[in-house]
């Protein structure tokens, strides 16, 4: 194999990195970066491998991803096995292919070729990779981020690989995600027989009337960077299996993805409201994951867009539409931060693949992202 980005991807996607075990990709990409003058900074925390590394000095663009991946489910399943990365018909196949190996990849081998062609660049380049994305996310970038906070690094841009192509590479690039809040609530009432329902207090039944209220309930309007905000319920448990038992207890976890139209404390306040109006005896627990963010047009989106111009002769559109990613911490440092990377029409699925034409033109992509920011 002569293209040096496939290369390296093989090389990544052959490691076997289950969230948060990193199975020696960073090693991969250290190796690759300090031969070109990088001061490489490990910054583990925990069972999370993490790595700060950074070229130059002045106005910083940093390159963020994650090594780790998720698990590949049944292997009978997968057309060629998951860490064995096969070429076959112009797709590269394996896990983390398109989340987000395949991205690293086209990071790296752009970073060789513009330190090499500028050795003398203006601005810092720099990268922020961790291994504990797909899961938790409690020892990778937030931590790395709140060390590099506290010691006042400088974080102007930064660009996360993520796969945020739809149809075509480019095609869409992420300049913001919605936040994401998680509601535990268990409902008290009094376990009995379904035959003496006098005598107990039927907790799901106590519970329809708020859970239907809830549901019905349109949060905001959505603005012109972000959808409306959506509840879904993911999770509802009561019982204890026996169809002749009222259950003493329900519990309900639904999850909001909110925009900027609202607040954490909002939410919390209007569901917890609710609740009460309904008087039911509950206790609440909440997780917020991570707020709403957002990149207007800047020096970091002109600069995407113009690349994605270019080379594929697409506008990409802004959206921010989707999960949480750990740009969700990279922009409390104040960075302009956007995603850019491969189409996710395979990602976390089995024979996840893609296009090894698109990996080459995504490190194109990103050389030029380099060239207008940092040259």
């Amino acid at each position: 194999m002569s293209c040096p980005v496939l290369e390296l991807a093989h090389q990544l996607i052959k490691c076997p990195s289950l969230s948060p075990d990193d199975a020696g990709c960073q090693q991969i990409m250290i190796d690759r970066l300090r031969p070109l003058g990088f001061t490489i900074e490990p910054m583990p925390f925990g069972d999370t491998l993490n790595f700060w590394a950074w070229h130059g000095e002045g106005p910083t663009l940093v390159f963020a991803g994650h090594t780790d991946v998720v698990p590949v489910g049944n292997l009978a399943d997968w057309q060629h096995p998951p860490f064995e990365p096969t070429l076959s018909d112009g797709m590269l196949y394996g896990r983390g292919a398109a989340d987000m190996k395949g991205s690293l990849a086209a990071m790296i081998v752009a970073a060789e070729r513009f330190v090499t062609q500028y050795p003398h660049h203006h601005g810092r380049l720099a990268f922020l990779i961790t291994s504990d994305e797909e899961a938790v996310a409690a020892n990778g970038t937030v931590k790395v981020v709140d060390a590099l906070m506290a010691r006042r690094e400088r974080l102007d841009y930064c660009l996360v690989g993520e796969p945020s192509s739809h149809l075509r590479l480019g095609d869409i690039v992420k300049n913001g995600r919605r936040g994401s809040l998680t509601a535990t609530v268990t409902i008290q009432g009094i376990q009995g027989h379904v035959a003496y329902p006098h005598l107990a207090d039927n907790p799901v039944h106590k519970a329809m009337p708020a859970l239907n209220e809830l549901v019905g309930i349109e949060w905001d309007q959505g603005n012109a960077f972000f959808p409306p905000t959506t509840m879904q319920i993911a999770n509802i448990h009561a019982g204890t299996g026996s169809n002749n038992v009222i259950p003493g207890d329900l519990q309900v976890q639904f999850n909001f993805r909110f925009s900027t139209e609202l607040t954490e404390s909002q939410i919390r306040a209007q569901v917890e409201a609710l609740l009460e109006r309904h008087h039911l005896d509950y206790h609440i627990e909440w997780w917020l994951s991570g707020q709403p963010f957002l990149t207007p047009s800047g020096a970091l989106v002109e600069a995407v867009i113009n690349a994605v111009e270019h080379y594929q002769d697409i506008t990409p559109r802004l959206e921010t539409t989707g999960g949480t990613s750990d740009g969700r911490f990279i922009a409390r440092t104040g960075a302009q931060v956007v995603e850019l990377g491969p189409l996710n029409a395979t990602i976390h699925k089995k024979n996840e693949c893609v296009s090894a034409a698109d990996l080459q033109l995504l490190s194109r992509i990103y050389q030029r992202i380099m060239e207008r920011l940092v040259l």
